[in-house]
């Protein structure tokens, strides 16, 4: 057997009755749309339910599945200790998929348990579940900061366990969409709230899931989502099958997004390799941007695909010398920044030159930002068709006396507290306002608030 069938479903914890206590009348569209999702489900007759939850045991570079004979939860944290929901885990397909992984070196398996009860967000659907429906077992997997292709690829995995074991498979992405709907919400409200949910819906009315590889990031966080990666996944389980939408609702009167939809696959349609279009666009995109690119990216790229090849420094490319003298006659601090499908990929760089020129400053940093950034694993040769590299040179710092002399667009910052420091270059992404920038220096830079701070500005110039 393939794939059975996937829902969509929310987990707020007012949608129990014993938690809500009233409250949740106010999703009562919500409610009614959960049990016929439940009903679909049942339908179907699972013999195994997998479902993934970013509440689950998450990991900043592994996908992780939760293993053991059984698991319980209840919502004691919401004030009902006696609400309890249990499950038997499907070990074998657990195992399975341990092993597909391994073999594909997807960096997913079940080591590293810290959630040993069932978090909310997959006590919730199992508990409208249960209802309708109990003969089955469960695999549970987390989220990750993997890239979303890799949890696309986990859901290709699921599909092909359940073809290798024959198995009766349905898949539930649990996830609530944005938090930031109201002023009154939980996290506030932000203009991209509303536009994050509009995208979603459309794209469980059409299964169009292409669209929910192509989300921007900072849409996404924006938004203060936390489902996105769980849809992912279950489109993956999906991949290359024509797919059947029932679009149930959508509401967020308490300020959080919750939709509710089914999809039933049927016949194979190898037009919806989803992920494959998706990486191939973005592959083929960077091509064309490298045929227009800076000599100084000429020269980042240059040197990570040596330092690939040969593991050890590259000499200075003849283009250097022949198009490059005013990388050769200047200093400067540099930074190199690297992306993959538009999220970071690494990014290091010095303030002030350390080596003789621009360009060994730009050979030195790339090697690093792409080898060395703690953030991140080291990049392989098989990313680099993928990379989108940007580099700064920096102008020399100045020291400022107040905010007031600070421009989040024009000024990069640096924040110092004694031996401590922390930077942020200009012009990002979702950093829009001189006290973010400064935020995000302290935590850089493990500066607490209420430690006093002397702050510095400098200028880029940015280089594509």
């Amino acid at each position: 057997m393939s794939i059975l069938g996937a829902v969509a479903v929310p987990h707020p914890p007012l949608i129990i009755p014993s938690v809500g206590q009233g409250r949740e009348d106010g999703i009562g569209h919500t409610i009614i749309a959960y049990q016929k999702a439940m009903q679909f489900v049942s339908s179907l007759k699972p013999k195994t339910v997998v479902i993934v939850s970013p509440h689950a045991t998450a990991y900043q570079d592994y996908l992780h599945m939760s293993s053991g004979d059984m698991a319980e939860g209840d919502f004691s944290a919401f004030g009902s200790p006696d609400e309890k929901v249990t499950c038997r885990y499907d070990m074998k397909m657990v195992e399975l998929l341990e092993e597909l992984c391994a073999k594909t070196h997807l960096s997913a398996g079940s080591y590293g348990e810290r959630v040993y009860k069932l978090d909310h967000g997959t006590a919730i659907p199992l508990y409208f579940l249960n209802k309708f429906y109990k003969d089955y077992e469960v695999v549970r997997i987390g989220i990750s900061g993997l890239s979303l292709g890799d949890h696309y690829r986990l859901g290709m995995l699921v599909k092909e366990a359940s073809e290798l074991l024959d198995k009766r498979v349905v898949f539930i992405a649990s996830g609530d969409l944005s938090h930031k709907l109201k002023d009154d919400g939980p996290y506030g409200y932000s203009a991209h709230g509303p536009v994050f949910d509009k995208k979603i819906v459309e794209i469980f009315k059409n299964a169009n899931f292409l669209k929910l590889l192509s989300l921007s990031p900072h849409l996404c966080e924006s938004a203060a989502e936390c489902g996105h990666r769980s849809f992912v996944m279950m489109a993956g389980a999906l991949d290359r099958m024509e797919v059947t939408a029932d679009f149930l609702s959508y509401e967020g009167p308490f300020g959080v997004g919750y939709a509710v939809a089914t999809f039933l696959p049927s016949t194979v349609n190898n037009d919806r390799d989803f992920v494959e279009q998706y990486e191939n666009s973005i592959k083929a995109d960077i091509a064309a941007k490298r045929k227009q690119a800076s000599i100084y990216v000429r020269l980042a790229l240059y040197t990570m695909e040596y330092f690939q090849k040969e593991r050890k420094n590259p000499p200075l490319p003849d283009f250097i010398e022949k198009e490059g003298q005013a990388l050769l006659a200047n200093k400067a601090g540099v930074f190199v920044s690297i992306k993959k499908f538009h999220e970071l990929r690494g990014c290091i760089g010095t303030i002030l030159p350390v080596t003789d020129s621009v360009a060994e400053e730009i050979m030195r940093n790339a090697i690093e930002a792409s080898n060395s950034d703690p953030r991140f694993p080291p990049i392989t040769y098989d990313e680099l068709p993928y990379l989108e590299v940007s580099v700064d040179v920096l102008s020399q710092p100045q020291r400022v006396d107040s905010i007031d002399e600070l421009d989040a667009k024009r000024y990069g910052v640096i924040v110092r507290a004694g031996n401590k420091c922390g930077l942020l270059l200009p012009n990002l992404e979702g950093v829009d306002t001189v006290n973010e920038q400064i935020r995000i220096c302290r935590q850089k830079g493990r500066i607490g608030e209420d430690e006093t701070v002397t702050l510095e500005r400098f200028e880029v110039v940015r280089y594509y």
